[in-house]
């Protein structure tokens, strides 16, 4: 399938099979993310792949604290908009994919931010090729992480990925036109 065809296909999932991941299907979804761009090159990114089911139910109730207290303080437009895509401050996925991959960014490193969701781009598209499904979750309050995962200074969590197969088909959340996206020349003015 086609780089189109896949970003088409491509929805995020919040309920998984146990079923386990082949080490050859991670490692080709690790590797194409591995040949995003970067500023600078330096690749200012690295994967925790997290599978013990006793360290991921921590990971969730670690992140299910959190989303409580941030669930307490959004505005009521965010809290239905959650509600109408089932979203709450529970956390399953977490527990449930086989694997876990955790990003961590180097925060020092020029264009750090860009260069972690372009790589993330890359492997979300490359988890679908191989019939995977995923979630970029980012936890609200990810100071935990530096503890938990024993980051080095200049380093932070940016999301956390569930991958594996996908237990429900999710529905199409729909887009915006491209037509009413691309302006010429100056904002405003429509077309090519």
């Amino acid at each position: 399938m086609d780089i189109l065809g896949l970003a088409r296909r491509r929805r995020s999932v919040r309920r998984f099979r146990s079923d386990p991941i082949s080490e050859e299907d991670l490692r080709y979804v690790l590797e194409a993310a591995h040949y995003s761009p970067s500023g600078a090159n330096r690749q200012p990114w690295r994967y925790i792949l997290v599978r013990d089911p006793g360290r991921k139910r921590r990971i969730r109730e670690i992140c299910e604290e959190v989303e409580k207290r941030f669930y307490e303080r959004v505005p009521q437009w965010f809290l239905e908009f959650a509600r109408s895509r089932g979203i709450t401050w529970r956390k399953p996925h977490l527990t449930d994919a086989p694997v876990l991959i955790v990003v961590a960014g180097y925060r020092k490193s020029p264009h750090w931010k860009e260069s972690v969701w372009i790589m993330i781009g890359y492997l979300l598209l490359a988890a679908e090729e191989r019939g995977l499904a995923t979630l970029t979750y980012t936890p609200s309050d990810t100071r935990w992480a530096k503890e938990f995962f024993g980051l080095p200074d200049g380093w932070g969590l940016e999301t956390i990925i569930p991958i594996g197969y996908p237990e429900e088909v999710p529905s199409f959340p729909g887009r915006y036109r491209l037509e009413d996206l691309i302006y010429s020349e100056e904002w405003g003015r429509r077309g090519l």
